[in-house]
């Protein structure tokens, strides 16, 4: 298996205890390897993709313009989201739309490595993991390396975690224990916050490096955190909501939604605002929970099941929830984007969506970017549809498989988007990144970034940063 196809398979296939190679093709996330194919009547397919993807522009908006706010400075980069409420609108960077500099800061994915964290800054300094779990800190204007610390637990009583978060563990020959990947960081108070896929939980000097306290967890811990006030909001892989104290590591209390094991290497952070927390899980829940004490407000369900894909069953929320104007917006794997009242969890519009990305909510807009690539724009109020583009036009091809056999239709991933400058930046599978018109589509730039990008860009003091999966930082200026 490659590398790119490993970073992309569904961590939950073990423990589910798939039987053969067929179940393993049925339930490959986005096409290519094992596409599952719908037949009709003798000789007739049915494409999958157009088959989920009927979203169609409204009659009322097709054509028609909307409001975007102009573009703002951004000073920090604090949580994978940029913000509290994982919702960044606009931001003033990247102008020239061309590559600054690019350094490698670490290992890449590869084997069992991986990369899957955003990187976050703050205070003149990125802040990534690698994949070999070291936590890096680069100089934003340089892509120097100021420090660099390695969080693996090397004691043979420390928990590691396991393949595929399966508890499985593998330690070398100094009793280091390997395997654990995922994870992230977040910045706040000069210091650093980092949760692992080794089943921890700590707190670095944001200055030098220095472990200030580490906290082992139950499970493996494979998305990012958010620090908001003195606590610390984290999702384990068994769909526990933990919080932590900021100063101590200690944990303060705990939230248990519905255990689903088949989930995403891509795992998502849970948002805030206010003394609300919104928590996605791979159950497909989205959870609203008071932060004071983690007792729960509301819960949606953002799950639907399609007759013509096997994973429809991956219900996955594995992109960001966004709080915006009093909504809500998240988007399941299984096929929902939904528009939620942050007061009460109500619906106020839904759209058959299957992704695995964030929304990005500006304006009178909300942009969403489906598995298969599809880019929609809809109304912020109604959920009606603007206008949509398939970003895959003229990027499909098809590579042979094994002397000849088991050819293979390839179609690029994409990660994003985010609202930059006027232009609305996306990155891909292919290693490319490109600049739209936000209000129209239409592709106006293309950069090569010289290796796959699964993560999406993230701005910081008018520059736009791109982690990719051979462990290089980008800058885009």
């Amino acid at each position: 298996m490659t590398a790119t196809a490993f970073r992309l398979a569904v961590i939950g296939l073990v423990s589910v205890g798939l039987a053969s190679c067929s179940t393993a093709r049925r339930l490959w996330p986005f096409g290519g390897d094992g596409q599952p194919e719908a037949v009709a009547a003798a000789g007739e397919r049915v494409s999958i993709i157009e088959f989920e993807q009927q979203l169609t522009p409204s009659s009322d908006l097709a054509g028609r313009d909307f409001f975007l706010p102009g573009p703002t400075p951004v000073s920090s980069w604090a949580v994978p989201g940029g913000n509290l409420e994982q919702s960044v609108e606009h931001v003033n960077a990247a102008p020239a739309f061309q590559v600054g500099w690019r350094r490698d800061i670490g290992a890449g994915t590869g084997g069992r490595l991986q990369v899957t964290s955003p990187p976050v800054a703050d205070n003149g300094r990125l802040f990534a993991i690698d994949g070999e779990a070291d936590v890096v800190a680069v100089d934003a204007a340089t892509g120097a390396i100021a420090w660099r610390t390695n969080i693996k637990p090397t004691d043979e009583r420390e928990p590691g975690a396991g393949l595929f978060g399966t508890g499985i563990g593998f330690r070398g020959s100094a009793g280091e224990v390997t395997g654990g990947f995922g994870g992230g960081v977040a910045a706040a108070g000069g210091r650093l916050f980092v949760v692992s896929g080794y089943r921890q939980v700590l707190a670095l000097d944001a200055a030098t490096g220095a472990i200030q306290w580490r906290q082992s967890v139950e499970s493996p811990i494979h998305g990012a955190p958010t620090v908001a006030g003195n606590r610390l909001y984290a999702i384990d892989v068994d769909n526990q909501l933990l919080a932590f104290d900021v100063a101590t590591g200690e944990q303060a209390w705990s939230y248990q939604a519905i255990a689903e094991p088949a989930r995403f290497l891509r795992a998502s952070s849970p948002a805030v605002t206010g003394d609300t927390i919104i928590a996605p899980f791979s159950s497909g829940e989205v959870i609203a929970v008071r932060a004071a004490n983690g007792q729960p407000l509301w819960q949606q369900v953002l799950s639907q099941a399609s007759r013509t894909n096997a994973l429809s069953e991956i219900r996955d929320i594995a992109g960001r929830p966004v709080i915006n104007r009093q909504t809500v917006y998240a988007v399941s794997h299984s096929g929902v984007m939904s528009a939620l009242d942050l007061r009460t969890g109500q619906p106020k519009w839904s759209l058959p969506v299957a992704g695995v990305n964030a929304p990005l909510a500006a304006g009178d807009a909300v942009y969403i970017v489906s598995k298969s690539g599809e880019l929609t724009v809809a109304n912020r109020e109604n959920g009606g549809v603007y206008w949509t583009r398939d970003l895959n036009e003229g990027r499909v091809r098809q590579e042979g498989g094994f002397l000849g056999f088991f050819d293979r239709t390839v179609r690029p991933i994409w990660s994003g988007p985010i609202l930059a400058s006027n232009r609305l930046i996306l990155v891909n599978s292919d290693g490319v990144a490109v600049a739209l018109d936000p209000k129209t589509g239409a592709q106006q730039s293309e950069i090569r970034l010289g290796a796959p990008a699964y993560i999406a860009p993230m701005a910081y003091n008018g520059v736009l940063y791109v982690l990719l999966d051979n462990g290089q930082l980008v800058s885009i200026q």
